[in-house]
């Protein structure tokens, strides 16, 4: 799926598996488990897989159940 050729430097895409990667989408953002990505061995560049993205995008609009719910703290500048 990956190694291949960096588009922003000389470096190599390599797949890694990712404990957690949060996603943002336009109707919020969804995280993700265990997830296989591509990032450049160079400049750290992360890429993602079409079929990622569209379970990124199906878990965000309703058409893929959840297997669960995170809550996030947040805060204001001081």
């Amino acid at each position: 799926m990956y190694d291949h050729a960096c588009g922003h430097c000389d470096g190599t895409v390599r797949e890694k598996l990712v404990e957690r990667q949060a996603f943002k989408h336009r109707l919020g953002f969804v995280i993700l488990e265990q997830v296989p990505i591509g990032v450049c061995d160079g400049c750290g560049t992360r890429y993602y897989h079409l079929s990622i993205l569209r379970r990124v995008h199906d878990v965000a609009t309703g058409g893929v159940t959840p297997d669960g719910t995170a809550h996030v703290p947040f805060a204001r500048p001081s």
